[in-house]
Order: C-alpha cells, then structure tokens, then sequence
C-alpha cells in the first residue's frame, strides 16, 4: 500500500511540478512580451525625443532669423522714414499732418517757418492754436474780411467730408493754396503750395488781357470813328460827281467828273475792304440769315459791274443753273459781297475776253438741302502755279510785270476766302498763266419755296428744232442750255449759208440771232418759204435786243413767250399825281446840298433840318409822309429822334411814317442797334440816288392807293 500511496504521490508531484514548469513558461513568455513592449515604447520615446530636439534646434534658428528680419525691417523703415522727411524738407511747399483730434503730428520746414517770429508751432498744438496764431500775430492778411467770420470758415472746412481747396495771402505779399485730405483714422494731411509765381503770372496775363482788349476797343472805335469821318466826305465828293454827270457836259467836263467818280469809288472799296478785314480779323462777322433771292442777287451783280468793264473788250455772262431754286435761306449780304469781289477780281485782271458767273448745284444729304457750287471764270492773265497760295494773303499781290499796273490792296480776295470758310466753304482756284482762272466754293444752303416749276415756261416742241445763229461761242453755250433746259433740240449756224440751210432741212419752230446778224437772217427768211419768230440776241449789254445781256432765265421766258405767243410782255407802271411831304435832318451842308439835288425833279416837298431836335419839332409842327434820318447829329442822334416819333406815334394813334437812315456808319451791329430804334430802312453813305428816289417812289405810290381806295 505504501508503494502505491507512493507513486501515487510521486505522479501528483510530477503533475505539480509540470503545472509549475507549464506556468514558469506562461509567465516567461508574458514577461518577455511585456520587455518587448517596453522595449517598443523606449524606442518611440526615444525617436520622439529626437525629433523634438530638432524642433526645438529648428525653433531656436527661426526665432533668430526672424529677430534678425525685425532688426533689418526697423532699420529700413527709419532710414525710409528719415528719406521721407528728408524729401519733405527738400520741397519748398509746407506738409503737415494733424491726428483724428485736429492735433499737429508732425510737419516740415517750410510749413513751420512761417511760423518762426512768433511763440512757434510744435506737434501736438491743435488747428484752432494755430488759427489763433495766424490772427493774433498778423500772419495772414485778411485783405478786409472780419476776423471771425475768417476764423469760422478755416474750422468748418474740415468738418466737411470734402475738403475744399483755399488760397491764403500772408503779410509779405506770399500766396499759399491750402489743399487738405483727410486720412482712413480721421486725421488730415495739409499741403501748403506756394502758388505767389502762379499769382504773379495770372496777374500779368490779365494786365495784357485787359490792355488787348482796351486796344481792340480803341482800334474799333478807331475804324468806326473812321469810317464815319471818311464816308460823310466821300457821301459829298461821289455824290456831286454823280449830279454832274447827269447834267450836260463838254468831253473833257465829263472825263474830269468821271475821274472823280472813280476815284471815289475806288476809295470807297479799300475803306470797305480795310473794315472787313479787320472785323475778320476780330472775329466779329455774324452772319445773318434770312431769305434772299440769289437769281435776282447774281442778276444785280451783272449790272452792277457793268460799268467796270466799260473801258474793256469783256463780255460778262450769267450761267444759271435752270433747275435750281431761285431762293434760299442764308447771309445774302455776306454771298453778294464774295460774289462781287470775286467778279469784281476776275474783271481786273483781265485785258479782253469773257467773265462768267457760273450758278449751279445739286440736292445733298444735308439738312441745308442744296449743294450750291459758284464759280467764276475768266479767260484774263491767270496765275502761276506757284503764287496761287501767295494771292489768298493779306496785303498780297503778285509782284511782277504783268500785275503791277493793277492796283488795290490786296485784301479782296483774303476777304473774300475768311468770309468763305465762315460760311463753311472753301475757295478753290484752278489757273493758267496767260490763258485764264477760274476761282469757286461750295456752300450747302436751304431752298426757300418750290424747286422750279418748268411747266410754267413756254415748253418747245423737240420735233421742231431752236435754231442759233450768234456767232460769240459762250454765248451761244449760254443760251443752248437754258434752251435744252426747256426741252428743246437746238442747232447751230455760224454762218449764213448755215443758217439758210437749217431752215431749210431743219424747219425750226423759232430761230435766235445775234443782234449783228439781224439784217442778213431777215433777208434769208424773207427768200424762204418760213415764217417763224427771229429773236434778237444782245452781243454787248448795251444792245437793244429781244434777249439782252446777261442771259438771264427771266429774260429768256419772256422772249420766248412773247414770240411763241404773238405777243409782247407789257408792263404798267403806277403814276403818281400828288405831291408829299418829305424830312431830312442831315447837319453837313455839303451832304444837305447833295441830298437836296438828288431828290431835285422829284413831286415832294422837302423840309431840310440841320439837326436831330429840329426834325423832331418839324416833325410834331406837320407829320410828313416819309423821313430821312443822318444818324450822327448834334443835340440829338437820328436813332433817339425815331425813337421819339415812334412814342408820339403811338400815343395818338398816328400812322406810322417810313423813316430811313442816311449814315456813314458801317460795322457789324450797326444796321441792328438802327433799325431796333423804330427805323424801317438803312442806307449807308455815299448816297445812291436811284436808292433815295426809290424810297420816295415806293411811299409815294403807297399813298396813292390808299387815297384811290379811299375815294373809291
């Protein structure tokens, strides 16, 4: 029993012993997994412990760098700070910045050192110190304005958002203008600019502003004080010379009057010429607008020259254009003058041959409606090529042989190209030496009425021809294309077995023939078996003929009309039987004298005054029926005497009495401050004596028909 109680305790001691071993095993592989952890974790803390020590290594380098960046920044803001002062005290303008509270923060040189013979100006003295400053020391000169009210506009300025600029003047005569901004925290930054030079200068230009224009006063009231005195004597010597041509006269009576009369003339042009310039000059042309024919305007022109080209082997033609209105809306006055020197200059210059005044244009895309193209072309001593710029100069002619027996002053056509580009044109020129000119512009005008109603005028039968027979080739040009115009075919004889030949094959329903040529085409029409009108045509302007010179489209109808129809166009003209009362106040007895023997022949009785208060007591004595004013006269002006007869007018219910103005003034405003003084007409002197009958006419036959309806 013992040996198996034995075992039995041996194989439990082995089973204990095993268990043991089975956990001594357990625990030794537990106590190895747990040095392998703290082994793991050892070495985590120690990579941690090595990557913060390279942090902290990297932060002990960036916190040196970036002191080293704040000692480098600090360094250049104060040597950017004390260059910035430094360019500020360079400047001789004053700066200045104040904070949020109006205090001074700091400021230059040149802003302080006004203040240097006073208590002085320091950062942290506030605006309203300073202002004081300013006042108490007599620092700013107030130039009469009351201390407060100064003081209070210096404070509210900067209470305004925008602050405006000021201009201050010291007491040693300094200008400073104060521009004031405020900043983003509510402070302002001042500049004070020394403006005294600017000043300086301001008050120079305005001394010669001011002396221009006391000297363009003085020249204009030179011209106009001129003009006056030059016309009233020329009004006596071309009016006198034109009385005496009147009259009967030996050959050489009549050359020493004419001569006289030139002369005048002559002088008149360069008195007009020299005026308008100078208004050119001046800038002191307005053009007028107002409906003005120009069909009739380029008819007067033609006669008007006539006389120039006397003395001449000129023709002078008159190209109008058929299709084109015959009024518009413009400055007439201003176009009349262009066209006249125009003419006048193509005239001048030209020994023998023709001058042509062409008319015509075409509708335009601009409001004007009509674009006018007018030309003038002659066939006289042309101009080189490389003067043509030279003649537009002011006081400009072409020195050589062939023109210096022309004489003038060379401002007609510089006149006459200003006045062109006022009224938006251009003159062109298109010459020849020795064959001819041709000078024209373009002007865009607005038609006035109807375009031409061509159904009005005797219209030709195509199929029986116009036949011409004139000879002159620009007069037959004339006159062939007013004739087309009208629906006409046209053919040509230049001799007379032409001419007798064409009626003949041709058969034409009316012939035209120059007035030379009468007698042999009556003779060939008295051989033929036709019968057919024979309108004379004019070769010179003072030929009596069917179709006189310058060809004109009224003349043209009315020939046609009378041959077509049989018949001769009548006129009736309106006789006057009665006698009216005219005054004239004019206080130069040469002019009394002139006027009187102008209106001399005519049935009016004449009341003659010398002065403004003598017509006006004439005037209340026996109303007359018409009145001629000088417009210069002692004690009372010819405007203030038509002013008081239009107030007497009017207060007793008067008619109102015609009333012209005779004057030798001439510049722009003139006709203007006239006729706004009750005047209805303005003549300028010298006086025209078809003008004064004129006047006295048209009155005269106004009263007539009144009387007549009167009666009736």
């Amino acid at each position: 029993m013992d040996l198996i109680e034995l075992q039995q305790d041996l194989a439990q001691e082995r089973r204990r012993r095993l268990a043991a071993e089975r956990l001594l095993e357990q625990k030794q592989a537990e106590l190895g997994a747990a040095n392998r952890q703290l082994s793991d974790h050892a070495l985590s803390l120690s990579g941690q412990i090595i990557d913060q020590r390279k942090v902290v290594s990297n932060l002990k380098g960036e916190n040196s760098r970036v002191s080293e960046d704040l000692h480098r920044a600090e360094t250049r803001v104060v040597a950017a700070e004390r260059l910035l002062w430094a360019a500020l005290e360079t400047i001789p303008d004053g700066f200045a910045l104040f904070g949020p509270d109006f205090r001074l923060i700091a400021a230059n040189g040149p802003y302080l050192r006004v203040f240097e013979e006073t208590s002085g100006v320091a950062p942290g003295d506030s605006y309203q110190a300073i202002l004081d400053i300013c006042l108490d020391e007599g620092l700013v000169d107030l130039q009469g304005e009351d201390e407060d009210a100064w003081y209070d506009f210096m404070l509210d300025r900067w209470d305004t958002d925008d602050i405006a600029p000021t201009t201050l003047r010291f007491w040693n005569g300094m200008y400073v203008k104060m521009i004031d901004r405020r900043t983003s925290d509510g402070g302002i930054v001042s500049l004070a600019l020394n403006i005294t030079d600017t000043i300086a200068r301001e008050e120079e230009l305005r001394l010669a502003r001011d002396k221009a224009q006391a000297a363009d006063r003085a020249k204009s009231t030179f011209l106009a004080k001129m003009s006056h005195e030059l016309r009233t004597p020329m009004n006596g010597v071309v009016g006198m010379a034109d009385l005496l041509l009147g009259r009967e006269q030996d050959d050489e009576a009549r050359l020493y009057t004419e001569t006289i009369r030139n002369s005048g003339d002559a002088l008149l042009e360069i008195i007009n010429n020299i005026l308008d310039y100078s208004k050119l000059e001046a800038d002191k042309v307005e053009l007028r607008r107002a409906p003005f024919d120009l069909e009739a305007m380029t008819q007067d022109i033609v006669t008007l020259v006539a006389p120039s080209r006397q003395e001449k082997p000129i023709t002078l033609h008159l190209d109008y254009d058929e299709a084109l209105p015959s009024s518009f809306m413009g400055d007439g006055g201003r176009l009349r003058q262009i066209i006249i020197n125009l003419v006048g200059n193509a005239i001048k210059f030209t020994k023998a041959g023709y001058v042509v005044l062409r008319i015509s244009g075409q509708h335009s895309d601009s409001e004007e409606g009509v674009a006018l193209n007018i030309s003038v072309e002659d066939s006289g001593i042309g101009i080189p090529e490389d003067k043509r710029d030279h003649i537009f100069g002011e006081f400009n002619q072409i020195e050589d042989d062939a023109n210096r027996q022309y004489e003038g002053t060379g401002l007609g056509l510089a006149i006459t190209k200003k006045l062109i580009s006022v009224m938006g044109g251009k003159l062109c020129v298109d010459s020849i030496e020795g064959v001819g000119s041709c000078f024209s512009f373009e002007l865009n005008l607005k038609p006035v009425g109807a375009v031409p109603d061509n159904s009005a005028v005797p219209q030709l039968n195509p199929a029986c021809p116009v036949l011409i027979w004139i000879g002159n080739r620009m007069d037959h040009h004339l006159v062939e294309q007013q004739l087309r115009s009208m629906g006409a075919e046209v053919w040509t004889a230049m001799t007379a077995s032409e001419f007798d030949l064409a009626l003949k094959r041709r058969r034409p329903q009316i012939a035209f023939c120059a007035i030379g040529r009468v007698e042999a085409a009556a003779a060939i029409l008295a051989k033929s078996d036709r019968q057919i009108p024979l309108i004379t045509v004019a070769t010179t302007p003072d030929d009596k003929a069917d179709l006189p010179k310058p060809f004109i489209r009224s003349d043209l109808r009315s020939a046609l009309d009378a041959a077509i129809c049989d018949r001769v166009p009548s006129c009736t003209d309106e006789t006057v039987d009665h006698t009216i009362r005219v005054l004239a106040a004019e206080d130069n007895t040469t002019n009394q004298l002139v006027l009187t023997k102008m209106l001399d022949g005519l049935k009016i009785d004449l009341d003659m005054v010398g002065d403004g208060l003598q017509a006006l007591e004439s005037y209340e004595s026996a109303a007359p029926d018409l009145i001629f004013l000088d417009i210069s006269m002692p004690h009372m002006d010819g405007m203030e005497v038509a002013r008081r007869i239009r107030k007497l007018e009017l207060d007793s219910g008067a008619p109102r009495t015609p009333i012209v103005a005779m004057t030798a003034h001439a510049l722009a405003g003139d006709e203007t401050r006239i006729r706004d003084s009750g005047i209805d007409h303005y003549m300028t002197k010298p006086l025209k004596k078809e003008l004064l009958c004129g006047h006295v006419t048209a009155v005269a036959a106004s009263l007539g028909h009144s009387r007549t309806k009167t009666a009736s």
